[in-house]
C-alpha cells in the first residue's frame, strides 16, 4: 500500500511540473502576442547586445584596446577618486582601496577582520579593470575611457606595490599579473564530483 501511496505522489508531481511547463509556455505566447498588439517591448539587435556584453574575465577575455600607466592614473585619481578613497587610496569617505597583509595571512572570516583591499583580497587584475570601468567614478560610473580606466588601474595595483611604476598596461599584460590573493581564490569544481551536499 505504501508503494502505491508513492506511485500516486509521483505521478501526481510529474503532472503538476508538466501542467506548470504548459502554462508557462502559454504565457510566453500571449506575451509575445500582446507586445506585437500593444507595440511593447522589441527584440534586442546584435548591436544592442554587444554594447552590454561588456564582461571581462579572469584570463583577460573581453578586454579592450587601450593603454595606460601610472603617472597618468595618479593624475585621474586624484582628480575623480581621492574625494572618496583619500588621497593614497588609504580610505576617505568610502573604502580603503590600498592595504597589503603579511604573508601567508588570510583572516576575512575572523571578529575585527581588517578591511579588504585590492593589495590584500581581490585576486586577479582584470576583476579591478572590470569593476573601475563599470562603477567608477561614483557621482559618473562609465565616464573614464578605456585608456583612462587602465591608467587608474595601473596606479591602484603601483599603490599596492603589485606592479612597477614604469609599466605600460593594457590588454596584453593585464591578465598576466598576479595578485599577491590569487592562491587563495580556488575553482568550486563540486558540481563535476560526487561531494555535493
Amino acid at each position: 500500500m505504501c508503494s502505491a501511496f508513492l506511485c500516486f505522489i509521483k505521478r501526481t508531481v510529474l503532472a503538476a511540473m508538466v501542467c506548470w511547463m504548459l502554462l508557462l509556455t502559454e504565457v510566453q505566447f500571449v506575451l509575445a502576442d500582446e507586445n506585437e498588439r500593444w507595440g511593447i517591448g522589441q527584440t534586442a539587435t546584435p548591436e544592442e547586445i554587444q554594447a552590454w556584453d561588456i564582461a571581462i574575465r579572469p584570463d583577460g577575455k573581453g578586454l579592450p584596446p587601450g593603454t595606460g600607466n601610472v603617472e597618468e592614473g595618479k593624475t585621474l585619481y586624484l582628480q575623480r577618486c581621492a574625494l572618496c578613497h583619500g588621497a593614497e587610496g588609504k580610505g576617505g569617505l568610502n573604502d580603503k582601496l590600498v592595504g597589503r597583509l603579511p604573508s601567508g595571512e588570510f583572516p576575512f572570516a575572523e571578529p575585527g577582520a581588517p578591511k579588504k583591499t585590492i593589495g590584500n583580497y581581490w585576486p586577479y587584475a582584470t576583476t579591478l579593470f572590470d569593476y573601475i570601468r563599470r562603477t567608477m567614478p561614483y557621482q559618473n560610473p562609465g565616464s573614464l575611457t578605456d585608456s583612462e580606466v587602465y591608467s587608474v588601474t595601473a596606479y591602484l595595483l603601483y599603490l599596492n606595490e603589485i606592479i612597477a611604476a614604469d609599466l605600460q598596461l593594457s590588454a596584453n599584460n593585464l591578465a598576466t599579473i598576479k595578485m599577491p590573493a590569487v592562491v587563495r581564490f580556488v575553482p568550486d569544481d563540486r558540481l563535476q564530483t560526487s561531494n555535493v551536499r
